[in-house]
């Protein structure tokens, strides 16, 4: 069938069901984005390339349907690199067009040339150049495919010159896969390991929200009576409300969870690959169990064994896996010390739930005083603590958050509960600031009616601010940002207060700037909250008016400047001076 090469384009993107695209107009690729209004795809043009990526993250992690990004040739394409690589760890399926410099002149070092394959070898899951006009279909239907069956970006990279051409070419259908379900024989062994576990646990990571498998996780922690933990930052893999929900390990998790895992004579580690941040300390505790038998059930293989060492690897989709695992149980899985572990995992939580609530400032270390110096340098301002237990008072059970990086962020990581998945939106382990604003847009872009709160510290907000000017557009849709304002870089600063003795170079933020005013020169709500009552009812206001009024609103929580833990303590250590630095050996530049 003759048709050009951006008409075969789009009707790829229409067979494989790519709704929304993500980027800033460039006339690299607007032979096709000319088509995207009458092909039923919306384009959403952003304030950054790198918070389009964010977005097309927070669309499809919430929505479990996938998006493309696409921006002009060169600088454009390069902006891609922090957020496609965050998507890459979030595991999250996603479509990188990449239009490249013409054939006709590339090599020749022109305008907005650069080796866009090359920038992106260790950013995507699959990368492919169309080398012909005339395959253009073929290639972009097996980068879609092997971005959904790697769970992955994927790269196409496409030379601008090659699209007006005529082809002749046969759209080429979607493929379906069938996911694995593990090997036989490691299912019947990780089920005996199980079936005659003293104290089982089980760990879900995102496999289990990508895959669907929570009822599956669910029914197997029942038959066992085993608590369930969840990795960090998905707080979303298991219903909070459940009696076995433990909670999140790692940074700033749940000591419950924590407590209760170090018990473990056989934990299954549920669609996770045990990165090593995950599992670090908490609390003074060095909870990972040492001696437990390890069960590790990945989609990818060469992850299984990397930073753990496991009894059993299942190279499997989570959901498939645990049905397996559950159907191979002996009847008497879970009755050894079944009772005394109910009552274990109900007297923990307890005391670690009103321990939580109890928590209203950050301690010091020995030796150190910053967190007394903020409290008492600013007596009538709230505490990190104290902003997050009035903000889940006000949070709608229902409402998809996004988390960014940093202490303030980090600090609510124990608070927040779900009943269901993909609910719970955070940078993930690629760490980059500025995630948590554009990806709750992206969220509400694919939940319309489902309310929507974003979080993030003054300092991250700063990289990705310029959104501000797109949200407030008629076809935008309605979200709530919380800006937690303390006017500091936290996370390095509590560094500073631990190993460099107040040191503090390039921590601090301008007190002139407001953001809630910055958001009403945007043409959308901003206010402050500066007390728990205020901000809880600023919240909730806030979260009706986006509902039912189209209302965004930002919402400048004023905060004393307590800091939580640090990120990495086992990264750091205090500097010793040997040789000495002096101002006087500053030369200056002839």
């Amino acid at each position: 069938m003759k048709m050009t090469t951006e008409e075969a384009f789009v009707k790829v993107l229409q067979r494989q069901g790519i709704e929304h695209a993500f980027g800033i107009i460039g006339s690299a690729f607007m032979p096709i984005s000319h088509y995207f209004p009458d092909a039923g795809i919306t384009f959403w043009d952003v304030g950054h390339e790198c918070n389009g990526g964010y977005m097309a993250d927070g669309f499809t992690r919430s929505t479990g349907k996938m998006a493309m990004i696409i921006a002009q040739n060169g600088p454009g394409i390069t902006n891609f690199v922090t957020c496609v690589k965050t998507a890459y760890w979030n595991h999250t399926p996603m479509l990188l067009v990449t239009p490249q410099a013409a054939n006709k002149t590339i090599g020749q070092g022109g305008f907005q040339e650069v080796e866009q394959m090359a920038v992106f070898k260790d950013m995507v899951g699959y990368q492919e150049e169309v080398r012909d006009p005339s395959r253009t279909a073929e290639v972009l239907n097996r980068v879609i495919t092997k971005a959904r069956r790697l769970s992955a970006p994927a790269q196409i990279n496409i030379p601008r010159d090659f699209w007006t051409q005529v082809i002749d070419v046969e759209i080429p259908e979607a493929i379906d896969f069938e996911v694995p379900s593990g090997g036989s024989d490691a299912i019947d062994e990780a089920a005996k390991l199980l079936s005659d576990a003293k104290f089982p646990v089980i760990l879900n990571g995102a496999g289990v929200i990508l895959g669907g498998a929570i009822e599956a996780s669910k029914k197997l922690a029942e038959k066992l009576d085993a608590p369930v933990c969840c990795n960090y930052q998905h707080n979303d893999a298991f219903p909070g409300s459940h009696p076995l929900y433990a909670g999140p390990l790692g940074y700033n998790g749940s000591k419950a969870g924590m407590e209760l895992i170090s018990k473990a004579d056989v934990v299954l580690a549920l669609g996770t690959r045990l990165n090593p941040f995950s599992t670090l300390p908490g609390y003074g505790l060095d909870y990972w169990p040492k001696n437990a038998k390890l069960i590790q059930v990945d989609m990818n293989a060469e992850r299984i064994g990397l930073t753990k060492p496991v009894a059993v690897g299942i190279a499997g989709d989570a959901k498939k896996t645990a049905e397996g695992i559950l159907e191979k149980l002996t009847p008497d899985a879970g009755n050894q010390g079944r009772q005394e572990r109910r009552n274990l995992i109900a007297e923990l939580k307890a005391t670690w739930s009103e321990t939580l609530a109890a928590m209203d400032h950050e301690d010091d270390d020995p030796g150190t005083s910053w967190n007394l110096r903020a409290r008492e340098k600013q007596p009538s301002y709230m505490s990190p603590r104290m902003g997050w237990r009035a903000i889940i008072e006000s949070l709608p059970k229902e409402a998809i958050i996004s988390s960014d990086i940093g202490n303030n962020c980090a600090i609510g990581n124990a608070y927040p509960t779900f009943e269901s998945g993909r609910k719970y939106l955070a940078p993930g382990l690629f760490g980059p600031c500025g995630y948590g604003f554009p990806s709750i847009i992206g969220a509400k872009i694919g939940n319309p009616d489902t309310p929507v709160v974003g979080f993030a510290g003054d300092g991250a907000f700063g990289i990705s601010m310029n959104e501000m000017t797109a949200v407030g557009r008629e076809d935008w849709p309605a979200i709530t940002m919380i800006i937690f304002r303390n006017y500091q870089w936290g996370a390095e600063k509590r560094n500073t207060t631990l190993w460099y003795s107040d040191n503090f170079v390039g921590t601090e933020l301008d007190l002139q700037v407001s953001y809630a005013d910055i958001a009403k020169a945007c043409g959308v709500k901003g206010v402050q909250a500066k007390s728990m009552d205020e901000l809880t009812q600023v919240l909730e206001k806030a979260v009706q008016e986006q509902m039912n009024d189209g209302v965004t609103t930002f919402i400048e929580v004023i905060l004393n400047q307590e800091l939580g833990e640090p990120f990495r303590r086992d990264a750091m250590k205090t500097p010793v001076s040997v040789a000495g630095i002096q101002r006087e050996d500053m030369r200056p530049q002839v």
